[in-house]
């Protein structure tokens, strides 16, 4: 009895060897094949040898499937706070998206970038592609009314962070949030890389190019990235002046030929805003709020934009946007002051 009890338990002690073994061997052979495993030993090894900063981050998941090209826009506290009708300028930015034709999957390629603390808490309460730019050194949070100090200081930080964008291989189009975007762009911007840059102009009935920097498509090449360098550069010698007029300047004195850049000039037929209104409905793909002092003036005149567009949709009936009362306005009022947006 006794040897009986012991082959018995050398028996199952064997056995249990055996189970271990094999399990051991089963979870090895998983572990080295499973695919979720690999795919995390991978994303360490990419950024342990490729370290990624936010704005890396954020610019590859808005271009995510748009052949690295980003729409960028720039707010702060004041196109996000309420500042009289309930409804803020990023509101009726967004809103455009939505009833635009073509354009609601267009939010997903979008990139906010958000001057303050205020503005890039509410860009990621409403779950879109944030980042916060540096602004160390200069408040930008509140209102800037055009051509002031701070205003100036802001669009040449813009300038910057676009720079840095297409110094990382992003192609970019850049909107002002005062721009509603009623169709996609994308078939009216040049399908090739024959034009370096398409940038909107305020008026086509005049000599010369009266640009606007508030709606523009540049494609990431060596060239674009020294124009946006020697762009920066100026602004040491250009005090008082703001990037739109300086970026005129390069323009006018041939330096745009010397860099072999290709530019095209956007009609406003098609890229319409309040200096110069887009006569045909039917095809208009923006409409900005140019040629207006003050957001107050822009949200008001751009409320009705968006009526007269739903209108339009409704009936296929092409006619005449309504006036720009308020922007119109926003010139007598010299002194205008910045209303303080409710926190």
């Amino acid at each position: 009895m006794p040897s009986t009890n012991n082959s018995s338990g050398s028996l199952a002690l064997a056995v249990s060897l055996l189970f271990a073994g094999a399990l051991y061997i089963c979870f090895q052979s998983r572990s080295a094949s499973d695919p979720i495993s690999d795919r995390l030993q991978n994303v360490e090894t990419r950024w342990t040898e490729y370290p990624v900063d936010e704005l890396e981050a954020v610019l590859d998941q808005a271009a995510t499937g748009n052949n690295k090209t980003v729409i960028i826009a720039m707010v702060n506290k004041a196109y996000v706070e309420e500042v009289g009708e309930g409804r803020t300028m990023m509101d009726l930015f967004l809103e455009s998206f939505w009833e635009g034709e073509g354009t609601r999957p267009l939010v997903n390629h979008l990139m906010v970038v958000a001057a303050d603390q205020t503005a890039y808490d509410r860009c990621l309460f409403r779950r879109l592609h944030c980042y916060k730019m540096d602004t160390q050194g200069v408040d930008l949070e509140g209102e800037k009314v055009y051509m002031s100090k701070d205003f100036i200081e802001m669009m040449w930080r813009r300038t910057r962070l676009l720079l840095d964008v297409l110094s990382r291989g992003y192609n970019l189009i850049f909107t002002d949030t005062d721009v509603m975007w009623l169709r996609s762009p994308f078939s009216r911007l040049s399908n090739n890389e024959s034009l370096d840059m398409q940038i909107s102009v305020d008026s086509i009935d005049v000599g010369g190019h009266l640009i606007n920097t508030g709606f523009y498509h540049v494609r990431s090449n060596n060239k674009t990235i020294s124009l946006f360098q020697k762009w920066y550069d100026m602004r040491l010698k250009s005090t008082g002046m703001k990037e739109q007029d300086v970026l005129k300047q390069l323009l006018d004195s041939g330096f745009f030929n010397q860099l072999g850049l290709n530019v095209g000039f956007l009609n406003t037929t098609e890229f319409s805003g309040f200096c110069q209104d887009s006569p045909d409905m039917g095809v208009v793909t923006t409409v900005h709020a140019n040629c207006c002092r003050y957001i107050p003036a822009k949200i008001s005149d751009l409320t009705v934009v968006l009526h007269d567009w739903k209108h339009y949709k409704a009936s296929r009936v092409n006619s005449k946007w309504s006036p720009h009362v308020e922007c119109g306005r926003s010139w007598s009022e010299a002194h205008y002051i910045p209303k303080i947006p409710k926190l």
